[in-house]
């Protein structure tokens, strides 16, 4: 474990010095410390760092290997295939499917769950089983190292509930700069002014301070007048919910409290308010308004978005719902959307498309209990000759069963509570 305090090279440092006991080991390991970078990886190649220090390409691997069993593990590695198999190592879990796995990954950025237990010659069970322990492990070890915590955020306007239940708005006097005029130092520079230039002096800076605080006060008169409008028109909000959002501009705004737009669009800049729902940026209630249909009240960009991830958080596995069907629904509510901005949202939402959900989503069984079979070429009985028990053939080291008829066939994966039982003739 890493003492506190330190940095991440101090850390891996310590590590080389008390493993290496040869000058040259330290030097290669040092100088392989060196090139790493924040996230943990090493871009140089073996055979460039070697022959930038005159030694064997043998050698500078031999030291990076080591090193990669360092805490945390996982570093100096050249890629996220490499990264992902020293931890798996370490563990004792690399086994010759999770090696096709890692091979493959391109295969399970795609979710193509069909692909993945193709090449790695395993169910669905199992597959889902190696992509849960593939998340657990650190894609990035070097990167939350030295991280340093976020600063907390103070939110600029307070929100409470009222005894009438309407809503209290004060500012933060956390955030509110403390400037006082020691009115008593003028007075007594005052007294000592001799010379008519003297008193113009002293009397220029007393009317500087002065404007200064009136111009604090009215920052802070400014800020509370446009929080107090943006808190009457999401009124709703604040009640009910993200779906009660309504479309707002700065220029509705402004209109309100007789500013310019570019005196609220500063106003709110950076400004947070904390809230019974949570602290939210003032810009947060700005948000665009996509119209109605048949000429009904727009609905605000925010809220769509949020109904949009909510509809596919419910669908069902067997019928994931396509931007066309979310279209669909969302126009049934009385929003006119089009399908590209759907799919503008659903991004920014950072929600797969419906094929790719639907790849993601667990093999169902069929009725005789065993896993959804995976197309597979022609039986040959030639292909168990080799000694697996007829009905059985190996494939990536793990037993398949062989069903069909008329010599086509499928090749279903045995599922761990079947493996013992004997094949079907």
């Amino acid at each position: 474990m890493a003492a506190q305090g330190q940095t991440l090279r101090e850390h891996l440092g310590e590590q080389a010095r008390l493993t290496f006991e040869s000058p040259r080991d330290r030097l290669i390991a040092a100088q392989i410390l060196a090139l790493v970078d924040a996230a943990g990886r090493l871009p140089v190649e073996d055979a460039r760092l070697a022959a930038a220090m005159g030694c064997a390409v043998e050698v500078v691997a031999a030291v990076r290997h080591r090193m990669q069993r360092f805490d945390p593990v996982g570093m100096f590695c050249r890629n996220l295939s490499e990264c992902l198999a020293v931890q798996l190592a370490e563990k004792n879990r690399l086994d010759p499917a999770m090696r096709a796995l890692l091979d493959n990954l391109e295969l399970l950025a795609r979710r193509d769950r069909a692909g993945l237990m193709a090449v790695c010659g395993v169910d669905a069970e199992d597959l889902g089983d190696m992509i849960a322990e593939i998340r657990r492990l650190d894609p990035k070890p070097g990167a939350s190292f030295d991280q340093q915590p976020a600063p907390a955020l103070v939110p600029d306007v307070l929100m409470r509930r009222a005894p009438d239940g309407g809503w209290i708005l004060e500012l933060n006097p956390e955030t509110l700069p403390r400037v006082l005029v020691n009115r008593g130092f003028h007075a007594k520079c005052q007294v000592g002014a001799r010379s008519k230039d003297d008193k113009a002096f002293l009397a220029e800076k007393l009317q500087s301070a002065n404007w200064l605080l009136k111009s604090l006060e009215q920052r802070a008169n400014t800020i509370l007048k446009v929080a107090g409008e943006i808190v009457r028109r999401q009124d709703g909000f604040f009640r009910h919910g993200v779906e009660y959002l309504r479309p707002l501009i700065l220029r509705d705004v402004a209109e309100e409290v007789q500013m310019h737009e570019s005196t609220v669009s500063r106003v709110t800049a950076n400004k947070y308010i904390a809230t019974p729902r949570g602290t939210f940026e003032l810009k947060y209630f700005f948000t665009t308004a996509i119209a109605g249909t048949h000429g009904g009240e727009s609905h605000s960009a925010e809220a769509v978005r949020h109904r949009i991830r909510g509809m596919i958080d419910q669908e069902d596995a067997e019928a994931v719902l396509s931007d066309d069907a979310i279209v669909e629904r969302l126009r049934q509510e009385g929003v006119d959307i089009a399908r590209r901005t759907v799919a503008k949202y659903r991004e920014a939402l950072r929600i797969p498309s419906s094929v790719q959900r639907k790849r993601r989503r667990p093999s169902r069984p069929d009725p005789a209990g065993r896993q959804v079979a995976i197309p597979c070429r022609r039986h040959d009985p030639a292909a168990h000759a080799g000694g697996s028990p007829p009905g059985h053939r190996r494939f990536a080291g793990r037993p398949f069963r062989f069903t069909g008829k008329e010599g086509l066939s499928t090749c279903t994966s045995l599922s761990r509570a079947s493996r013992s039982r004997p094949a079907r003739r």
